[in-house]
């Protein structure tokens, strides 16, 4: 197969489910998009606990980063797509009923997509809140700390020195910020 893509997406979940807690939920969505023919699965951080954002009295996050490679023929808006997919497989819902920030099943978000760059109603590339979030860049780190931020000036451009950057602690495997 031509794996022509490299993609690089975030998992996070802090509710039960049917398939167990926030981690086996994680594991679930990867099992999903395993299932998928169009990628394979080329590496996944370490998870990490992480102290709920902006709506701050709910559960606390388990956070995962993956590393896919794609082939050829899927874009950057299909996979978004798969993603999506992959969420309402599991019960996550778009429609404006759930609280934004709230708690949540699944959470799968598209961070980078080869080198592309968007800015678009449905699409954004890189991830725009990327580089503020300490529980995105802690994981990709795991996989890739001096992976090149398109778009990111020199000095500022990588997981490693991106995180550097945040007020946040890590104790462990659990992310204050």
């Amino acid at each position: 197969m031509n794996y022509a893509h490299t993609v690089y997406i975030s998992l996070g979940s802090n509710l039960e489910s049917e398939w167990g807690g926030p981690e086996a939920n994680l594991a679930k969505a990867l099992a999903i998009l395993t299932d998928q023919p169009w990628f394979r699965v080329d590496g996944v951080s370490a998870i990490y606990m992480t102290e709920p954002q902006n709506l701050r009295e709910q559960p606390w996050f388990a956070n995962q980063v993956a590393r896919l490679l794609c082939l050829s023929g899927v874009s950057a808006e299909r996979m978004l797509a798969l993603l999506h997919q992959c969420e309402a497989c599991m019960g996550r819902r778009r429609d404006g009923a759930t609280l934004r920030f709230g708690p949540r099943i699944i959470d799968l978000d598209l961070l980078l997509f080869d080198d592309e760059q968007r800015a678009g109603p449905e699409l954004f590339l890189p991830h725009p809140r990327l580089p503020e979030r300490a529980f995105v860049l802690a994981p990709l780190c795991d996989l890739a700390p001096d992976l090149r931020i398109p778009g990111r000036r020199p000095g500022d451009d990588t997981p490693r020195l991106l995180l550097k950057k945040l007020a946040y602690r890590l104790e462990g495997k659990r992310i204050y910020q």
